[in-house]
């Protein structure tokens, strides 16, 4: 196999999750309690030690791979899809690094339950929704243009005009459910409040 062909493996784990994840957070348009009962299910299945493991290796192994592929084919790049894929895979190398990152910290440093409060916290405590809403606008947006841009590679006997129309899909698939992720977490569909313990990560900020 070839580092591409690992790539894409690689690949099919994390979309895995981010569909689950996603889903969970979509869940969250009947409620944060309804958010957090399903986490509460995925969880028996995503943190258990082996695949909680297997995905975190998954995550490191595709940034680096995603970004050596970014770099390598830079000067090689033309087009407006090879660049979509490029930007959208850049994107979502440095959301993996400081989401991941950030879950991590959460659990181990902070001692904090990182669900749906964690994740919406930035948004409630000004001004870090400056960076939270489009941070995470557009990583749910990258992805899906990323994996667009991947069927649009793999549709090589369709019509330019089908290839088209999927990249284009996904890209506004991705921002419809990427704006209603962002509007949950910031309370706008819902009622939300944070509590204090996860507000006082951001204290300094909010005076």
């Amino acid at each position: 196999m070839t580092l591409r062909d690992f790539h894409r493996t690689s690949a099919f784990v994390i979309v895995a999750f981010a569909a689950m994840h996603i889903a969970n957070h979509l869940a969250s348009l009947k409620g944060v309690s309804t958010h957090i009962a399903f986490m509460e299910i995925a969880r028996t299945v995503y943190r258990h030690w082996a695949i909680e493991s297997i995905l975190l290796f998954c995550v490191a192994f595709q940034v680096a791979s995603g970004l050596w592929f970014v770099i390598r084919g830079w000067s090689q790049r033309k087009g407006l899809i090879p660049w979509l894929q490029a930007g959208s895979g850049a994107y979502l190398a440095f959301f993996l690094l400081v989401h991941v990152g950030a879950v991590l910290f959460g659990r181990a440093v902070l001692q904090l339950d990182t669900n749906f409060y964690y994740a919406a916290a930035g948004l409630h405590v000004p001004p870090n929704q400056l960076f939270f809403a489009p941070y995470y606008f557009l990583a749910v947006t990258a992805l899906f243009t990323h994996l667009g841009c991947a069927a649009y590679w793999q549709l090589q006997t369709a019509s330019d005009s089908t290839r088209a129309f999927v990249v284009g899909g996904a890209i506004v698939a991705g921002g419809v459910i990427a704006l209603l992720i962002v509007l949950s977490l910031a309370g706008k569909l819902q009622p939300v409040k944070i509590p204090a313990n996860y507000k006082a990560t951001y204290a300094k900020q909010d005076g």
